[in-house]
């Protein structure tokens, strides 16, 4: 398994495109992606566990019951979500861009982001919908990938190549998500192709279980959006022989799924809103992963936490307080606290006490871009890792005229 350049278009038989259709008022901006396999494939998906939820997500999972998909549209600006009429919008996204592409309507996955509440104006994507089409490309993965942000300050792309079944196939990723973001499931926007063969079934089984150890281990700032949706698509055109069970074949499906989407949640975690500071919290030694993941995502979910690494501040305490309130039963005198960066190595808790530790190497270790908090737990054998971000006054400033 490598990594490979391309994003969502670097298996084989995908192609997308991405444009401003006028969503947004800043023309540079682009606003509306599009993704095509060029056969049928293979659907698995995940959607936000939020009540409140965006029309997109309600439509794209009944035209995605089947198990087959062709399409994915989605519009950025505007969520479509809390509107009236948000479901019959999303069916019109749907069926326009579906007669254009010669497919039936249930073959297109729809999805948008954006403010909350307000009117999509669904007019304006058709009438950008013939321009989009056109311009699809093997080469438009990017263009795609730009479209989708929101307040994100760069694309999000990954792709890597593994051998199944003595062929060569791919695996390719795009996503958005600076903000909102504290899965119950996934939490943002990530569509999700491969060229290898692998059945529906097998192929829901991969992105459950790897979305369960990525997206869904990722905190930017505690909200879960009302529009989160993950979406992969094989079309087969790797044709090796298709995956039906477990065995090698799977686990390499899986082992390059797992890569990928692990590179997308990092980059995620890295442009939070506002963030300076890319954020790992590895607890080691749990009882289970299950309790390990809980534990992990209690501390990265921390304001009083993200600010202290925010500050370069080696507040120990308020990590043993965020593992306290998880829910997780623990004995707080097994547990030991260090911090990790390029800067060096400090261990700042010691059997849930105080330990004499260098408060200027500590400033130093913390003020690096990239931080490891790591939690021993002394209670069994089994890890877990959270992804996150620091808290900053850019945050505030961001979201306090999100939608004005």
């Amino acid at each position: 398994m490598k990594p490979v350049e391309g994003g969502v278009t670097a298996p084989k038989g995908f192609r997308a495109a991405g444009i401003h259709c006028g969503i947004r008022k800043n023309k540079t901006k682009k606003d509306l992606a599009l993704i095509v396999s060029d056969c049928d494939a293979n659907v698995a998906a995940v959607y936000t566990q939020n009540v409140v939820k965006g029309a997109p997500n309600r439509v794209t999972k009944e035209h995605m019951k089947a198990g087959n998909c062709r399409a994915i549209l989605c519009n950025s600006g505007i969520a479509n979500t809390c509107e009236t009429d948000g479901v019959e919008k999303a069916e019109q996204m749907a069926a326009a861009a579906a007669q254009l592409l010669g497919v039936k309507t249930t073959d297109v996955a729809v999805a948008s982001t954006g403010v909350i509440g307000q009117p999509l104006p669904v007019d304006v994507i058709a009438a950008g919908l013939p321009q989009l089409v056109g311009e699809l490309s093997p080469q438009g993965g990017h263009d795609a990938a730009v479209a989708i942000m929101t307040t994100d300050t760069y694309p999000k792309e990954a792709a890597a190549e593994f051998t199944v079944g003595g062929k060569t196939a791919r695996i390719g990723a795009i996503a958005k998500g600076s903000g909102m973001i504290n899965p119950n499931m996934a939490t943002m926007l990530s569509f999700i192709t491969s060229d290898c063969a692998i059945s529906s079934a097998m192929l829901d089984r991969a992105l459950r279980e790897v979305v369960g150890v990525t997206y869904n281990c990722l905190v930017i700032d505690g909200d879960t959006s009302t529009n989160d949706m993950v979406i992969l698509l094989a079309n087969g055109q790797a044709q090796n022989a298709e995956i039906t069970g477990a065995g090698p074949d799977y686990e390499a499906f899986e082992a390059a799924l797992l890569s990928v989407c692990r590179s997308i949640v990092k980059m995620l975690a890295a442009d939070g809103e506002g963030a300076t500071k890319y954020l790992e919290c590895h607890i080691r030694g749990c009882r289970d992963t299950a309790s390990g993941r809980v534990l992990a995502k209690s501390v990265m979910s921390s304001s009083l936490v993200k600010t202290a690494f925010f500050g370069a501040d080696a507040n120990w305490g308020r990590i043993l307080c965020a593992l306290g309130y998880s829910g997780v039963d623990f004995d707080p005198q097994k547990v030991n606290v260090s911090f990790h960066s390029a800067a060096g190595d400090i261990l700042v808790c010691q059997n849930g006490g105080s330990v004499e530790f260098s408060e200027e190497l500590a400033k130093r270790i913390l003020s690096e871009k990239e931080i490891t908090l790591t939690i021993e737990m002394h209670e069994g054998e089994a890890e877990a890792v959270a992804y996150g971000c620091d808290l900053t006054y850019d945050y505030v400033k961001i979201n306090g005229d999100y939608r004005t």
